[in-house]
């Protein structure tokens, strides 16, 4: 997993909220496909797939992938470590693809450049790694040509979405298929409720937001003596900011994705955060927070009051209660309630939203028609991350000084180190560069 590259190879710092709509919308768009690894028409044919990364996420990808089409094939595997490739083919084993499944030993690849190796043997690439090597491997698999499953967050950092905004326009232009994890865009009562709202206007005009995704505590993979710190924290990536971004963007994300597309994707002007540590104060839970409270502000003068936090014995409740001007709505309830007349309920199909987003994809690349999720995604995970600045610094920042921030988390290099954990950010003393 090689480091992303200096600034000099991202977007100039002095990018505006107004240039980072126009720059990076382009990426949304839908292109005709030219010639590519597999053909329009193609559905005999067989797209070969490779993951990178095989913990949880990843190998619940793969199965989503094979699920989704009858002619795609596993045909490369990679991870930072062997054992985890070990336990998702052994857990793929179990499954009913056959010949679907069989990954010759010299095409699975561990250490930090594996995704290189995955990626020059497959025709779409699933990347679920940790989330600030997604940069990297994501520009990679664009400069070689390959349609991708991207998970969310997209990066950890500005640069690092400086990096990816780059990688996307590059995508359109080579007519690839970039499909992001942020998977409530793939569901279909979500849609549909979307639709009643932005499309039907059944409670008005958006005045505000109520943002939840309140829940419990995740794993915790433990320490071993020989692991070195370096090791310790990529097996355990969740509790440090370099590695996850923080719950905020590793997680929560998905709400703060909903309340960006209810806003049209557009950016807030500033945001004001608290947040901070109260149950998972032990040094193993590294020097993230488990609670956050933002408020954004938006150019229209809408509001986006929005809670995460991680706690257990504690209320859950992930929703997204939309104010309107006429009613309101709860959008994972699929739920419309205008002030007058009659309310509004999904009944439809709900198929697993899992499945859908690899659907869209492989249906994209044969029938030659390219998705790219570009600009929303970057525009969420850049959401979170002005949100873990506000909370960490304490102070009140517009969306210019974040989206222009310096500031890259992580080492320079990566080696099996005893990599320091950086202290707990103290809002009014944490450092922004």
């Amino acid at each position: 997993m090689s480091e992303q590259p200096s600034n000099s190879s991202t977007t100039s710092s002095t990018t505006t909220r107004r240039n980072f709509l126009k720059s990076s919308s382009a990426a949304a768009g839908i292109a005709a496909f030219a010639a590519s690894s597999v053909h329009a028409g193609g559905t005999d044919e067989t797209i070969r797939v490779g993951l990178v990364g095989c913990g949880g996420r990843g190998t619940g990808a793969i199965q989503n992938a094979l699920d989704a089409d009858a002619n795609t094939k596993l045909v490369a595997i990679g991870d930072t470590f062997a054992d985890r490739i070990e336990l998702c083919l052994g857990e793929l084993s179990h499954k009913d693809y056959g010949d679907r499944v069989k990954v010759d030993p010299e095409y699975a690849f561990t250490g930090f450049d594996n995704y290189k190796k995955v990626i020059d043997a497959c025709d779409v690439v699933i990347l679920t790694t940790p989330p600030h090597f997604r940069p990297q491997h994501f520009r990679y698999a664009v400069e070689q040509g390959k349609h991708v499953f991207i998970e969310k967050p997209v990066a950890v950092d500005a640069p690092g979405i400086h990096h990816v905004l780059e990688s996307c326009r590059m995508a359109k232009e080579k007519n690839l298929s970039i499909v992001s994890g942020l998977c409530w865009r793939y569901d279909l009562g979500v849609r549909e409720t979307m639709r009643q709202i932005l499309e039907e206007k059944k409670i008005g005009d958006i005045v505000a937001i109520e943002s939840n995704y309140n829940t419990g505590t995740l794993w915790h993979k433990g320490n071993k003596p020989e692991w070195s710190q370096m090791e310790y924290q990529i097996r355990n990536w969740l509790y440090f900011p370099w590695l996850s971004g923080d719950h905020i963007t590793e997680q929560a994300i998905h709400t703060l994705d909903k309340t960006a597309w209810l806003l049209g994707d557009i950016q807030p002007t500033k945001a004001m955060a608290m947040g901070g540590r109260q149950q998972r104060v032990d040094p193993k839970y590294g020097n993230i927070y488990d609670h956050f409270t933002v408020f954004y502000e938006y150019p229209t003068g809408q509001h986006v009051y929005f809670t995460c936090r991680q706690q257990d014995d504690t209320t859950n409740r992930t929703e997204d209660r939309v104010l309107g001007t006429k009613g309101q709505a709860e959008i994972l309830k699929h739920v419309v309630s205008p002030n007058e007349g009659k309310r509004w309920r999904y009944r439809g199909p709900k198929p697993s939203m899992y499945l859908v987003e690899h659907q869209e994809l492989f249906k994209s690349i044969r029938e030659s028609s390219p998705i790219n999720n570009g600009h929303y995604m970057c525009n969420s995970t850049m959401l979170a991350i002005m949100g873990r600045m506000a909370a960490y610094s304490g102070k009140t920042l517009t969306w210019d000084e974040c989206f222009n921030s310096q500031q890259r988390l992580g080492p320079d290099s990566y080696e099996w180190t005893d990599y320091p954990t950086a202290p707990v950010a103290i809002p009014g003393k944490y450092e922004l560069a």
